[in-house]
């Protein structure tokens, strides 16, 4: 969740009803988004999360946990997680959540008992900030100052250094040709051991192709095939790229060796392209979300010489509209028609799939994109009123399905709803043969604004993702961070929770059970931390499909709230 590339330079014709508004051909697009808002519940008193943002020490030796009530016992493999879990060195501190340095989790399940280690990346960012114990690096939201020990002409010069990428890989495990790696959104990666958690190897994406930079969210063909995206920057400005990474590998050496890109998007202003932290994906399409939080390269460029860290050179232009790009995975081109809608922002997708002539998009999302701006450290650790104006400020991210039509032609009609789907209020205008104007409908009912809405979305991915679903998981946000486990029925858009006082779960990992059958045959796994009481932590587990917890494995240490994660299986 750093930065990628950053870090590298209606009207209505007379009687139309609200109602009616998502069906019918009067319907004029800018009203239906006009009509769209986001739910917004004020909250008070919310309590105080500082030790959930705050450093912590590394556990490298496996210790024991204290099992309450029963995980299954076929369970076999571990959960690893990463996120920030260091924010200062000596007396300079990290001002942005995302500045913090990387620290992997393993959570290894076997036989119904549970051990846990962690230990820091021993990234070139964390070596070189330890060696000094000092911040050395620039990171999101912070510039390093220049070195005390170099003399004055020296730090003088350095003013005019572009700002280098960090590998401080904090945001997530990803998984190339089997081996695992901790990502951010820069152009470094690192393998590691993911039983040790030991770094083996940086990598680094601009050597394999021409990107300065990746998501820590790619896809998977289920041959193992990987799918990313990273931006560029030539003569004739930025581009966005998606990248196919092989299943295969040549040697036990291999990294990113075949990789290639598959198709590069010009951005609709090559001086400042668009902000993405994710993508989505269906059985034949990548689909790109060029959103309107916008990244003025001239401002990142002279970060440094300005004296400004790399994250004020991001901004959100609610007078933009986010367009939806399709690019066919099999030819690599990007197809001609563009799909638009009103200013949104967002972070993860839930799904997307092709049904009868459509593809739909599953995307949590919200109606500004000024949260990345606000996750400030110093604004996590607030407390009282000052907490809640800045909680209540935030738009909050709701699921919302986007039906894409894709059967474009010249004889396509103009301004009639496309969106023939059965009980879909979801709408798809052509405006001209190569432009379609879509509004959402709401994945959700109107309950789940008391949750605050849902984010770090996930689903059964081995089976489900790009095909029709029912259910996706993911945290209510009813504080800055998550603090409720949430799982919803697409059928019924009723659903179940599981909310404690004080506790704050991670990201839900789905694991389906041996021989499953249905869709939600398995667990949830979440780490619930808590800020109310020393060394609280502990591993939820709960059925996936009754959402009643079935154990928790109680560890006696303090892990701050982190960002996303995977299940290593060893069965």
């Amino acid at each position: 969740m750093s930065t990628s590339v950053l870090k590298n330079a209606f009207r209505t014709s007379k009687g139309c009803s609200i109602t009616s508004l998502y069906r019918m051909s009067c319907v004029k697009p800018q009203t239906i988004a006009a009509a769209q808002k986001t739910y917004v519940t004020k909250v008070n008193g919310l309590p105080n999360i500082t030790p959930l943002v705050s450093s912590v020490e590394e556990t490298p030796e496996p210790i024991p946990t204290t099992v309450k009530g029963t995980i299954p016992t076929w369970i076999h493999g571990s959960l690893l997680r990463n996120g920030p879990g260091k924010f200062e060195f000596g007396n300079q501190h990290y001002n942005h959540w995302f500045d913090g340095m990387a620290l992997m989790h393993r959570f290894q399940i076997e036989d119904g008992q549970v051990t846990y280690r962690s230990r820091f990346l021993r990234s070139d960012s964390y070596k070189q900030n330890s060696e000094r114990n000092r911040i050395m690096v620039s990171e999101f939201g912070t510039l390093a100052l220049p070195d005390p020990c170099k003399n004055f002409f020296q730090r003088f010069l350095s003013r005019f250094e572009m700002i280098k990428p960090t590998d401080n890989a904090s945001v997530n495990f990803v998984k190339y040709k089997g081996d695992y790696y901790v990502s951010t959104e820069t152009n470094y990666m690192h393998r590691v051991d993911p039983d040790t958690l030991e770094s083996k190897q940086k990598v680094d994406w601009s050597k394999f192709v021409a990107v300065n930079g990746a998501t820590a969210h790619p896809h998977f063909d289920p041959d193992g095939t990987a799918y990313n995206m990273g931006n560029s920057y030539r003569n004739k400005g930025a581009f966005y790229n998606i990248v196919r990474v092989p299943p295969e590998r040549d040697s036990p050496e291999d990294t990113l060796e075949g990789a290639k890109i598959l198709c590069s998007i010009a951005p609709r202003d090559k001086s400042k392209p668009s902000y993405y932290h994710s993508f989505g994906m269906s059985e034949n399409y990548v689909v790109f979300i060029e959103q309107p939080i916008k990244m003025d390269l001239f401002k990142i460029v002279t970060a440094r010489l300005r004296g400004k860290s790399l994250n004020e050179g991001i901004y959100w232009d609610s007078n933009q509209e986010t367009i939806f790009h399709l690019i066919d995975k099999q030819t690599g081109k990007e197809m001609p028609v563009k799909y638009h809608a009103k200013a949104l922002s967002t972070f993860h997708q839930i799904n997307a799939f092709e049904q009868d002539g459509f593809l739909m998009l599953d995307i949590c999302c919200s109606d500004d994109g000024e949260a990345i701006n606000n996750f400030l450290v110093q604004n996590l650790r607030q407390s009282g009123e000052a907490l809640d104006e800045m909680y209540n400020t935030m738009s909050r991210p709701f699921p919302r399905r986007f039906v894409l039509p894709l059967n474009i032609t010249s004889e396509t009609p103009l301004e009639q709803n496309l969106n023939t789907r059965p009980d879909s209020t979801a709408t798809a205008l052509c405006r001209t043969k190569n432009q379609v104007f879509c509004t959402f409908e709401d994945l959700h009912g109107e309950d789940l604004k008391d949750y605050g809405g849902l984010e770090f979305p996930h689903i059964n991915y081995a089976r489900y993702n790009t095909k029709p679903y029912r259910y996706y998981y993911g945290c209510g946000f009813r504080h800055l961070v998550g603090d409720s486990l949430i799982k919803m029925d697409l059928e019924s858009k009723k659903f179940k929770v599981w909310r404690q006082p004080d506790l704050y779960p991670s990201e839900p990992v789905f694991i389906p059970s041996p021989n499953a059958e249905e869709e939600d045959d398995g667990v949830i796994l979440s780490v619930i931390i808590t800020p109310a009481k020393d060394k609280s932590t502990f591993l939820l587990v709960l059925d996936a499909k009754t959402f009643e917890e079935l154990g928790r494995a109680e560890v006696p240490v303090n892990i701050p709230y982190g960002f996303h994660g995977v299940f290593k299986s060893s069965a």
